[in-house]
C-alpha cells in the first residue's frame, strides 16, 4: 500500500509535468508528417471501416446488432481500442526508451507511463468527438448515457496506467517482455467481443470471457453511446474490474519502486 500511495502522489504532484510532457509528445511523434496529427486520426477511420467491410458486410450480410446497426455498433466499442492498444504499447516500453533521458534528469519515474498515456488519451478524445458526429449524422442522436463517458474514460487510463506500471518496469529488466505485451495485444483484438458479438457463444464462455476487464470498458462506451445501460446497472462487475485494477496498481506499483534505482544499470 506505501508504494500505492507513493506513486499515486507522484502523479499528482507532477500533474503539471505530466500535461507538458504529453503535449510535446505529441508534437514529436507528428512533427515529421505533412499532415501531422491528422494522420492520428485518419488510422483508426480506415481501419474501422475496413473492419466494418470485413465483419459487417461480408461476414454479417449487413445484419445489425439488437436493431443497432453494424456500424454504429462497431465504432462505439472499437473507439476505445485505438486509446487502449497504442497506449498500452508505448506505455510498456516507455522507460527502457528513455533511459538516457533519465539518467540526466531528476523527476518521478513513473511519470514516464502517465505521460505516454495521456499523449494518447488527447487522440482518444477528439476520435469520440468523430464518433459522436458520425452517431449525429446518421440520424442516432445524444442522449444522457454520454455522460458516462466520463467514468469509463477514467477507468480506461486507470486498466492501462496499472497495467503498464507492471510491463513497464518487466520490460526494462527483460526487453523479451515488451514482445509478449505486443503478442498479448493482438490477441486481445480478436479475444474481446469488439468486432464480434458473444451471444452465439455458450452462456459458460460467454462467463469466461467476461473476466477479460476489457470487456467491461468496451461494453461501457457501448452502453454510452447506444443508450443501452448504465455503469451502476451491474456493481458486481464494476466491483470486479476495479478489483482487477487495484490488484496490478498493487503489483506495479511495488515492483516499480523496487526497481527503478536500478533502472539506469540497465542501459
Amino acid at each position: 500500500m506505501n508504494a500505492i500511495i507513493m506513486v499515486l502522489k507522484e502523479q499528482i504532484n507532477s500533474l503539471y509535468l505530466i500535461k507538458r510532457l504529453s503535449i510535446y509528445q505529441v508534437k514529436s511523434s507528428n512533427k515529421d508528417n505533412y499532415l501531422g496529427i491528422v494522420w492520428e486520426m485518419l488510422n483508426p477511420l480506415i481501419q474501422m471501416s475496413i473492419y466494418w467491410f470485413v465483419f459487417g458486410i461480408a461476414i454479417r450480410g449487413g445484419s445489425g446488432v439488437n436493431d443497432v446497426p453494424f456500424v454504429y455498433w462497431l465504432i462505439s466499442g472499437i473507439s476505445v481500442w485505438f486509446f487502449i492498444n497504442p497506449a498500452t504499447l508505448q506505455a510498456s516500453k516507455s522507460i527502457y526508451t528513455r533511459l538516457n533521458m533519465i539518467s540526466k534528469m531528476s523527476f518521478p519515474m513513473s511519470v514516464i507511463p502517465s505521460y505516454v498515456i495521456i499523449s494518447n488519451f488527447y487522440q482518444h478524445l477528439i476520435l469520440v468527438g468523430i464518433v459522436t458526429f458520425i452517431f449525429l449524422a446518421g440520424g442516432q442522436g445524444i442522449s444522457i448515457h454520454y455522460i458516462q463517458l466520463i467514468y469509463y474514460m477514467f477507468a480506461t487510463v486507470m486498466l492501462v496506467f496499472s497495467f503498464s506500471l507492471i510491463t513497464s518496469t518487466l520490460s526494462t529488466i527483460v526487453r523479451d517482455v515488451q514482445l509478449v505485451v505486443q503478442s498479448l495485444m493482438r490477441m486481445l483484438l480478436y479475444l474481446t467481443p469488439i468486432l464480434w458479438t458473444p451471444e452465439k457463444l455458450p452462456l459458460a464462455l460467454q462467463k469466461i470471457m467476461q473476466l477479460n476487464p476489457l470487456c467491461y470498458i468496451v461494453e461501457g462506451y457501448r452502453d454510452a453511446f447506444l443508450g443501452t445501460g448504465w455503469f451502476y446497472e451491474d456493481i458486481k462487475y464494476a466491483l470486479y474490474f476495479w478489483g482487477i485494477v487495484f490488484v496490478m496498481l498493487l503489483i506495479g506499483t511495488a515492483i516499480h519502486v523496487k526497481f527503478r534505482k536500478h533502472f539506469v544499470d540497465y542501459l
